[in-house]
């Protein structure tokens, strides 16, 4: 396609067959150590126009994705002797803390606004179907990676047990590990890296192909995707119809600066600015300000009672 400033002077969902949608709706993050403020943060996400937002709960006493805790002296005591002190994540506490955390906030909300949790592939394939049973009653936009991708046959045994929308794939890098979920209608969301699948042009073919099987699209989109990836995700979005939600992250003031034409988020919608390309650039004189410093970090630090290693 050349530079995406250059591509025919025009943007890029243009060149994917136009908007189907003027803006991208966007699920926030909300994560808490307690109940109430984590109930306070969806509130606030709601004043500011949002109506799909992700919500994680601390487990107590335990460490657990999505939201920070240190784990207690209780629990370290609880492990067998000569295991260094370490976050400790166990399935069982996990699992009874999100029903619990759904049946607070729905209680506590209603139902208008759109919920979504993920379970990051930390528990058990039997467990991960007990906990997407047992959250049916609380009606989740979706319920994501419940498995890991080597364990994803297991996908048709979940789907045939319960109704929770299910989201999966931001690990997978080929066709061989998602097409299966697609075509047999396992999954209701398709959650691809869109780097790690080919790029733009191979995501489209991923949305074409799953809108035969009425599986919207989620592209993953946290925080370490560059305000490019997301403005790829955006041109993504607008033009294909069978998408589903978008992942947000919100943009600094010095990103902003750095990449010139980021998308524009306003009140739970995300914009493109319809300049040509991808309507976004760098400003390589910005970027010599904020050398590269940091060696990067280690995310698999949780572990279980026993000192198993927990998956990241």
């Amino acid at each position: 396609m050349g530079h995406p400033r250059q591509a025919g002077r025009l943007p890029v969902y243009k060149l994917l067959g136009g908007k189907v949608r003027e803006a991208v709706p966007l699920y926030a993050h909300a994560s808490a150590s307690e109940l109430p403020a984590l109930e306070e943060q969806v509130r606030q996400w709601q004043a500011r126009g949002y109506r799909h937002v992700r919500v994680q709960l601390a487990v107590p006493g335990y460490a657990t994705y999505g939201a920070a805790r240190e784990t207690s002296k209780d629990v370290q005591q609880a492990r067998p002797a000569g295991i260094s002190p370490s976050p400790v994540f166990e399935p069982t506490p996990y699992v009874n803390n999100t029903i619990k955390m759904f049946e607070h906030l729905r209680a506590k909300l209603g139902f208008d606004v759109e919920l979504i949790h993920d379970v990051h592939e930390r528990v058990p394939p039997a467990q991960a179907i007990q906990l997407a049973k047992a959250l049916e009653p609380f009606r989740l936009f979706f319920l994501e990676d419940c498995f890991a991708p080597e364990d994803a046959a297991w996908f048709q045994h979940l789907r045939a047990q319960t109704s929770t929308p299910l989201a999966m794939g931001e690990l997978f890098v080929n066709r061989h590990e998602w097409l299966p979920l697609v075509t047999n209608r396992w999954i209701d969301f398709i959650r691809l890296h869109v780097s790690a699948v080919g790029g733009l042009s191979m995501a489209r073919k991923v949305a074409a192909c799953c809108e035969f099987f009425n599986v919207r699209t989620a592209w993953h989109g946290p925080g370490n995707v560059s305000p490019v990836g997301h403005a790829v995700n955006l041109h993504l979005d607008l033009a294909s119809y069978n998408f589903g939600i978008q992942e947000q992250h919100l943009f600094s003031d010095t990103l902003r600066e750095l990449f010139p034409g980021a998308p524009e988020i306003k009140g739970g919608y995300m914009y493109s600015n319809d300049k040509p390309g991808l309507g976004i650039d760098v400003d390589e004189t910005v970027a010599a300000k904020f050398p590269y410093t940091s060696p990067g970090r280690n995310r698999g630090t949780d572990r279980r009672l026993d000192g198993t290693i927990v998956r990241p």
